[in-house]
């Protein structure tokens, strides 16, 4: 801060006029130093405590003893600035820049200004101009572009950035963007195509034209680049991503499994892109069932994806088509890393009683009441259990503990007061198995409601 401070005051006595200096006597011109650097210290410490207006005040004093002091506009810009008064804030950065062009940080705040205001097409002028001080600011000017929709300025820059400095995730974000556009696409391939013949030995080519060409449905071009890759660059993981989608269209199911695992294996594959071939395949499987080995497999490489639980959510795909036995495999995979993910706990609960394992579902679910025992769907299930395998005794004192648990769940405490009717029905107890019928069927009538 002291420096900044310090280079201010410098910079200020140095456009004290020639004029005055040259009339004043030494004593006058010390009196003209000491009231500027005054004044400029006041303006810094209200803004400090921002106190604008004050600031404000103390900077016009400064102008008037220095009216060329390019400093003193700087200042004033940020102080109207921070009050948003955008107009004034933009007039006195701007005058800053006509005393010294060279001042990087005041066309800075003009273009904070327009960012502020939303005045891209002025902010256009003025990053251009700060390219000049600084490549980076190229960056600020392709986001610009896209926002006042000059695409085609937009992708010849993002193709400059993209060879000269590297990928971005943003910049190939607005790039898919704007190829969405068909009118932008047949350019961009040529370029690609031209490109790839250059030096056919870059990957990056190929796989964007792969990309374009599926975007755009033709499938057999992007076919036809993932073998030239795959020629080119036999150790390519890129181009079994194409070849993966060719095997499984043609039903190759060998071809698409060895295809799959060099994908999934490989760190220079997207992890969307990874878990697309997965679901693809996981479809695939379900009709040709001699491949499930190979799904079993394939999951495993998902094993330490914390975003997307892979195994848990095979287990929901066959659940949906009651396909009970596999959707239990699914999730007791998932939950052998993830013992506490209670909604898959309820889900395999569930699949347990829809395959009627309800031996299995007994001991598990008394398992996790153990485990959680707040949690009052498990001892839902382990009283219908318990009531299937006419241990009504069990069910009943499971049920009569977990019925208190319930908060605001009428479809959860009329199944219970259900199999309590059940329990208290094999215990012979006509009574109580009427009062919980009862109980369930006004429930049933809120619920339809």
């Amino acid at each position: 801060m002291k420096k900044v401070i310090v280079f201010g005051l410098l910079f200020g006595m140095l456009f004290i006029p020639n004029t005055l200096l040259a009339q004043a006597e030494p004593e006058d011109i010390a009196s003209v130093n000491n009231d500027f650097e005054n004044y400029f210290y006041e303006s810094l410490k209200q803004k400090g405590i921002e106190n604008y207006d004050k600031a404000v005040e103390a900077l016009e004093k400064c102008k008037d003893i220095q009216p060329e002091n390019g400093i003193v506009y700087f200042e004033l810009g940020k102080n109207f600035l921070s009050q948003k008064k955008y107009k004034d804030a933009y007039d006195n950065f701007e005058k800053a820049t006509k005393i010294d062009p060279k001042n990087r940080w005041a066309w800075v705040g003009m273009y904070d200004v327009c960012y502020e205001t939303r005045d891209f097409n002025q902010a256009i002028i003025i990053v251009e101009k700060l390219v000049e001080f600084k490549v980076d600011y190229k960056e600020d000017l392709t986001s610009l572009y896209m926002e006042t929709q000059q695409f085609d300025k937009a992708l010849t820059l993002i193709n400059d950035l993209n060879e000269t400095i590297g990928k971005t995730e943003k910049r190939e974000l607005y790039k898919a963007r704007i190829l969405q556009d068909a009118k932008y696409q047949g350019s961009e391939k040529a370029d690609l195509i031209a490109k790839i013949k250059k030096n056919p030995k870059d990957e990056a080519n190929y796989v964007e034209l792969i990309f374009m060409y599926s975007q755009s449905n033709q499938e057999e071009k992007a076919l036809e680049v993932a073998k030239q890759l795959e020629k080119e660059i036999p150790t390519s993981d890129w181009a079994q991503v194409s070849l993966f989608k060719f095997h499984l269209n043609n039903n190759d199911g060998d071809k698409t499994v060895k295809a799959m695992n060099i994908v999934l294996a490989s760190d220079k594959i997207d992890r969307k892109i990874k878990h697309r071939i997965l679901n693809e395949f996981l479809i695939f499987s379900k009709n040709n069932p001699q491949y499930d080995k190979d799904l079993e497999k394939a999951i495993g490489y998902f094993d330490n994806d914390k975003e997307v639980r892979v195994a848990k959510e095979i287990g929901k795909f066959y659940q949906t088509k009651k396909e009970w036995s596999k959707a239990i495999k699914y999730y007791e995979m998932h939950l052998k890393s993830a013992a506490d993910d209670m909604e898959t706990i309820i889900l395999l609960s569930q699949a347990y009683a829809n395959n009627v394992q309800f031996d299995v579902l007994a001991k598990f679910s008394e398992e996790q009441m153990q485990l959680f025992p707040t949690q009052p769907q498990l001892y839902y299930y382990n009283g219908l259990a318990n009531n299937q395998l006419k241990n009504y005794k069990k069910a009943k004192d499971a049920l009569e503990s977990g019925i208190d648990f319930i908060v605001d769940d009428i479809a959860l405490e009329t199944n219970f007061n259900i199999q309590l009717g059940e329990a208290f029905n094999g215990l012979g107890d006509a009574k109580k198995k009427e009062m919980y019928f009862t109980k369930a069927n006004e429930l049933l009538k809120k619920q339809k409601k």
